[in-house]
């Protein structure tokens, strides 16, 4: 009885050990992984003679002063690039989350003779690199009149493989497919389904796909570089890139700081929220299980 005592309170004190390591290195990565955002947020508030001083860890009181400055600065139209890459992100994630579900359903929960195929063409264009196509894209762009127009930035990024294959995955582990046919033997339509039954079971797939696109597109650099020329059409990125051909020695760099908080703030507010519904969802399937 006491070596089953003494074997049971060395688990214990050794599984204390490891919980505390864990969460050691847990906490250690996050403080790692945030502290550039709070050093961010510092510079922000500091002014252009306190960050030419050097490295502070605390707050200053120009946060408000330099949030003005480039709110309102003439050279960079900060409002107007926010909405144009908010406009361009929540399109493109909201439409390539969708129909990338929509068509993993349709590969999910149909049997037909080319469905093989289909799926493996998918996967083929996945691993075509979007820069392959980048010339003849723009020169159709152009041909259509396309440029300085958010249509070439949003309508491809319907066509998304990656999300497709990442809700097909995901429709495999948590889409019976008896709850299909009592909604078809019920009169359902087929897109009454997905839209009413479906897609609220995807719902954490979805959250997380949401996230991804809308990160991506924010971040996306490249084509609204190829594409939009006119200044009131730039995202935020373009703006944001503008930065590098300024004189550093002549230029504000706590409203610079202020500028890229402003630019990535967006994408923190978006993932908090779409993040309480992952959490919703992982939730309530755990404990339906």
């Amino acid at each position: 009885m006491n070596a089953n005592y003494y074997d049971s309170r060395k688990a214990k004190i050794q599984l204390t050990i490891s919980r505390v390591v864990v969460y050691a290195i847990l906490i250690f990565l996050s403080v790692l992984c945030l502290f550039s955002f709070y050093m961010l947020f510092v510079n922000a508030t500091r002014s252009n003679a306190d960050l030419q001083g050097g490295f502070r860890l605390l707050p200053s009181n120009y946060f408000l002063k330099n949030l003005v400055n480039a709110w309102n600065d003439a050279s960079i139209n900060i409002p107007r690039g926010l909405l144009n890459s908010f406009i361009v992100a929540s399109c493109t994630a909201v439409l390539s989350t969708y129909f990338s579900a929509l068509t993993a359903y349709g590969i999910h929960a149909y049997d037909f003779k080319l469905k093989k195929a289909a799926f493996t063409f998918v996967m083929a264009v996945m691993v075509i690199p979007n820069q392959v196509s980048a010339v003849g894209f723009y020169q159709m762009c152009v041909k259509l009149g396309w440029t300085n127009s958010y249509i070439p930035l949003i309508v491809p990024s319907i066509a998304a493989p990656v999300v497709f294959f990442y809700m097909k995955q995901y429709m495999e582990s948590v889409l019976p497919m008896e709850i299909v046919d009592a909604a078809r033997v019920d009169g359902s339509g087929e897109f009454r389904t997905f839209n009413t039954i479906i897609l609220p079971m995807l719902k954490p797939a979805l959250a997380v796909q949401m996230i991804f696109n809308f990160v991506l597109s924010w971040n996306n650099y490249f084509m609204p570089a190829l594409l939009l020329d006119k200044a009131e059409m730039k995202t935020v990125p373009l703006m944001i890139a503008q930065l590098r051909s300024a004189d550093y020695s002549k230029f504000d760099m706590g409203k610079v700081y202020m500028f890229i908080l402003l630019a990535i703030l967006p994408v923190v507010v978006v993932y908090i929220i779409l993040s309480k519904s992952i959490i919703k969802g992982v939730t309530a399937g755990s404990v339906k299980g």
